[in-house]
């Protein structure tokens, strides 16, 4: 099952991967100021390949830090391919995976040998972190943006990203030349922390619809999630 911590940040993942995390090279420089120095031009630049691009792999590790609790870290590999399909393999010591169809999400834990089956829309619950999983998001529309302020040494362009549906403050790292999404950190009210760093992100690879398949394991659980209130 889902620990309660990615459970309540999964929204807000979905919403920056599918966002940032669609980039692919461009040929066409941007004119005028460095992209780094123009909030709407990087934007702009944002949209345009979550627009373009269908689908995305990446290597990523996940540092978790709640207040009063020592830090916590994974790594796995994700796969995400338009309209709402994804896959999530945590490695060891956690292991879990997460799996959507684009209908259902699928999280399984092997410990438990325990299946959670949840609507995805229901996953989400955010308006916005549908519309975007979905292929309908619009970046300037669904975030009140700006960049960080100092910026992080290391070069890359920095922006915070403020759901106007509420939610979690994000932060995310972008490299200005390919425009790949290689930091995402989501901080809650009560300061708990989760960084999310990506490597060898893969645009436009073709994925088959069986890697989105979710098949139960032989005697596992099955639990339904219960309906939202």
């Amino acid at each position: 099952m889902m620990n309660g911590m990615w459970k309540a940040i999964f929204p807000a993942i979905v919403m920056l991967v599918a966002t940032a995390g669609y980039v692919q090279s461009e040929t066409t420089a941007l004119a005028a100021a460095p992209a780094s120095k123009n909030l709407t031009q990087v934007l702009d630049r944002l949209q345009r390949h979550y627009r373009d691009t269908d689908s995305f792999s990446a290597k990523f590790s996940e540092e978790i830090a709640t207040v009063g609790a020592p830090k916590r870290k994974r790594q796995g590999t994700v796969s995400f391919r338009k309209p709402g399909r994804m896959r999530w393999e945590f490695e060891a010591p956690e292991v879990q995976t997460l799996v959507s169809d684009g209908q259902t999400l699928y999280s399984y834990d092997p410990d438990l040998n325990q299946v959670v089956e949840t609507p995805l829309k229901q996953a989400l619950k955010s308006s916005s972190a549908t519309s975007f999983l979905l292929g309908l998001g619009n970046v300037k529309r669904d975030f009140k943006a700006a960049f960080a302020s100092p910026a992080k040494p290391g070069g890359l362009i920095d922006l915070m990203l403020d759901p106007k549906a509420g939610g979690y403050k994000i932060e995310v790292g972008i490299d200005p030349k390919t425009y790949n999404l290689i930091t995402l950190t989501l901080t809650d009210q009560l300061g708990d922390t989760t960084r999310i760093d990506f490597s060898d992100v893969r645009d436009n690879v073709d994925m088959p619809d069986s890697i989105f398949a979710f098949k139960v394991p032989a005697g596992a659980d099955v639990v339904t999630a219960p309906a939202s209130p």
